[in-house]
C-alpha cells in the first residue's frame, strides 16, 4: 500500500472516530453531567458570596438599631438632666436635637438596611431553588445514564448475537467452514488421484502376487489339488 493510501486511510479511520464521538450519546450524557456539575460550583460559590454579603448587611442593620436606641436613650437622659438640675435647659435642648437626629439617621441606615438584606435574602432563596434543580437534575441525569450504559451493553450484546443466529457475518463461522469443507475436498481428491496413479504402474507379476497375497485361502486350495493328483498318479 502507498503512503498516500495509509494516509487516507488513517485520516478516514480518525475522521470516523471524531463522527462517532459526536453521535455518542453516552459520552455526550457524561459531558452534560460534568457541565452541570461545574454549573453547580459556581451557583454554590454565587449563593456562598450572596450569604457573607447577608450576613454583613444583617450586622450594619442590627447597629443601626442599636444606634438608634442608644441616641433616643441619651436624649432621654438629657431631658431627664434638666428635671433634676443637673444640665442647662438650652443645652440639653440642643444636645438631645443633636441625639434625635442622629436616631433618625440610624433610624434610615437601618431601613436601608434592611432592604438590603430582605433583598438578599430573596437572591439567596432563588439561588437554593437553582442548586436544588441542578442538584436533582444531575442525579436524574446519573441514574438515566447508567440505564443507557446498561442498554447499550444488552443491545450490542443482543446484536453480536443475532448477528450470529443469522448467519450474517461474512466472515463468521460458516464461511470459515465451507472453505474448509473446499480444502479438505481437493486434498481427498488428490490423493485418489495419487493413488491411481501408483497402481497404474504395477506390472503383471506384481497384480499377481498382489492378489496371491490378497487371497491366501485360494493359493492354499491349489496347493492342496496339486498334492492330491500327485498322490493319485503314483497309486
Amino acid at each position: 500500500m502507498g503512503i498516500f493510501s495509509r494516509l487516507f486511510k488513517v485520516g478516514q479511520s480518525e475522521a470516523h472516530a471524531v463522527v462517532d464521538k459526536l453521535e455518542n450519546p453516552i459520552r455526550l450524557t457524561e459531558q452534560g453531567i460534568r457541565d452541570l456539575k461545574k454549573d453547580l460550583e459556581k451557583s454554590m460559590q454565587a449563593m456562598a458570596e450572596v450569604k457573607a454579603v447577608a450576613i454583613r448587611t444583617k450586622r450594619e442593620l442590627t447597629d443601626h438599631e442599636n444606634r438608634a436606641i442608644s441616641y433616643e436613650n441619651k436624649a432621654i437622659q438629657l431631658l431627664k438632666g434638666v428635671e433634676s438640675g443637673r444640665i442647662n435647659p438650652e443645652e440639653a435642648d440642643r444636645l438631645a436635637s443633636e441625639a434625635l437626629s442622629r436616631k433618625q439617621e440610624a433610624k434610615n441606615g437601618a431601613e436601608t438596611a434592611q432592604a438590603n438584606y430582605q433583598q438578599l435574602q430573596g437572591q439567596i432563596s432563588q439561588l437554593n431553588r437553582n442548586v436544588d434543580k441542578l442538584k436533582s437534575n444531575i442525579t436524574k441525569y446519573e441514574n438515566e445514564l447508567k440505564m443507557l450504559k446498561a442498554r447499550y451493553r444488552v443491545s450490542n450484546a443482543t446484536q453480536k448475537l443475532n448477528k450470529s443466529l443469522a448467519n450474517v457475518d461474512s466472515n463468521g463461522t460458516i464461511s470459515m467452514l465451507e472453505k474448509m469443507k473446499d480444502k479438505v475436498a481437493q486434498q481427498e481428491s488428490l490423493a485418489q488421484a495419487y493413488g491411481e496413479m501408483a497402481d497404474s504402474g504395477k506390472s503383471l507379476d506384481d497384480e499377481i502376487d498382489q492378489v496371491l497375497l490378497d487371497s491366501p485361502s485360494v493359493q492354499s486350495s491349489g496347493e492342496l489339488a496339486a498334492l492330491k493328483e500327485r498322490l493319485q498318479l503314483k497309486g
